[in-house]
This record gives structure tokens, sequence and C-alpha cells, in this order.
């Protein structure tokens, strides 16, 4: 069997009839910049709000919210 076998339409056209899907991206209420002038600075900062916080971090969330892997989520068909 070559590709030339198989009728493969458009995208569009396989689409056609379903419903839509739109998922807003969710934009947090507020963000700051912190700058920390010393290690020891960051750590209290750290142990203030309650959370793991090391030179390496770009962004948290307070209060703590976990970062959702995608493969920890699951869509069943329960017809």
């Amino acid at each position: 069997m070559t590709s030339n076998d198989i009728d493969e339409g458009t995208s569009k056209e396989e689409w056609v009839g379903m419903p839509e899907f739109v998922q807003n991206k969710k934009e947090p209420f507020s963000k700051i910049v912190l700058r920390f002038e010393t290690e020891e600075d960051l750590n209290d900062f750290a142990k203030l709000i309650g959370q793991n916080v090391t030179p390496k971090t770009k962004s948290l969330w307070f209060p703590h919210k976990p970062h959702i892997k995608p493969y920890v989520r699951r869509w069943v068909d329960e017809s």
C-alpha cells in the first residue's frame, strides 16, 4: 500500500462537525520581581513564605501551587 492509496483529507476536512474548543490561558492577578543581595536574604525569604527557593528558581506561586505534569491528567470515555 502506498500513500497514494489512502484518501487523506486536509485537517479542516477532518474537523468538520467537531465542537469548538477554546481554552484561555489563566494569567496571575499580579506579578512582581524580587531581587536579593545575598543568598542568606534569599533563604530568609524562602522561610518566610514557606517554600523551597533556590538561586535557580525563576518563578513560584504564592500560596504554593504545584506544577501539573501532563501525564497526570487522563480523559476517559465512559460510554
